[in-house]
């Protein structure tokens, strides 16, 4: 019988996260925390949740504050440090004990700060485009966020308006794609109505700005992998512009236990290539025995 997928919401500090979930309730089943990116929110899961499910994992997917249905207070500060600070309430909202996380663009900075709070319960680790390295970043997407953050301009802050709009929200969905008929175009319209919010889009540049400070992190991340011994495999679209492959293989130089793939797709590799990921993962989470 095929899984089903749910919705509720918790309380944590004030804010309502939202999130998806599906698996057996048994408490002692093994957990999959899926942190998504930008500008999309646990939607971006919506098949493979059930496939990881079918194959007996407990899978929970929550919305990040600024992004899907997650409401957070007036005077929240949206910063990568708040957004972890946050999953780390919701981590314990849900009482969860042990579990991997899959980290996706902002998921990663997000989730990563979470390992590194939480080093003995975070089992595994699975990056889709979940950079850690400078190699990592595609140049050309990346060089007018650079010009921001090097300067703190208005103008350059003004600059980063267009990409806040409906032709590079569905841009980020099909390049690279070979298959970008078989992209659904309600999940990148459904990213758009919600970016579209009134002082949403604040957020999103205040993010854009925030993200320099990520960049600062990745020598404590790189430690972290080096010292835990957790198992990564870094799963990524091959034709991804904004995180290029190199910043997979870099994963080799911290990682023992690593496994570095590649699939035909782009950015978001999910829409067309679901049942990869969840065959790989399955099988990645027995080859290292991490439940």
């Amino acid at each position: 019988m095929a899984s089903i997928t749910t919705t509720s919401s918790v309380a944590v500090d004030g804010a309502r996260i939202f999130y998806r979930q599906s698996g057996p309730s048994d408490p002692d089943a093994p957990i999959v925390l899926l942190l998504h990116g930008f500008p999309s929110s646990s939607h971006q899961f919506r098949n493979l949740i059930p496939l990881l499910a079918s194959k007996g994992y407990r899978v929970i997917a929550p919305d990040l504050p600024g992004f899907g249905f997650t409401t957070v207070p007036e005077n929240y500060t949206y910063s990568f440090a708040n957004l972890a600070s946050t999953i780390d309430g919701f981590v314990s909202a849900l009482g969860l004990r042990k579990f991997a996380i899959y980290i996706f663009d902002y998921g990663a900075p997000t989730g990563l700060r979470l390992a590194l709070k939480r080093p003995d319960q975070v089992v595994a680790i699975v990056s889709q485009s979940g950079n850690a390295y400078k190699e990592g970043f595609g140049a050309e997407f990346w060089a007018p966020l650079r010009k921001y953050w090097a300067s703190g301009a208005r103008e350059d802050r003004d600059a980063l308006r267009g990409a806040l709009g409906i032709d590079t929200t569905k841009w980020q969905y099909t390049d690279g794609s070979p298959h970008p008929h078989k992209i659904h175009p309600e999940a990148y319209h459904l990213d758009q109505a919600l970016m579209d919010r009134e002082g949403n889009k604040e957020i999103q540049l205040d993010l854009f700005y925030d993200y320099r400070n990520n960049i600062e992190l990745y020598p404590a991340f790189q430690e972290y992998f080096r010292k835990s011994k957790v198992p990564v495999l870094a799963i990524w679209g091959k034709h991804d512009t904004i995180f290029i492959p190199p910043g997979a293989e870099a994963y080799k130089r911290d990682v023992e236990k690593v496994e570095v793939r590649f699939v035909d797709a782009g950015h978001f590799a999910l829409e067309t290539n679901e049942h990869e990921f969840a065959e790989a993962m399955h099988a990645f989470f027995e080859r290292f025995k991490v439940f």
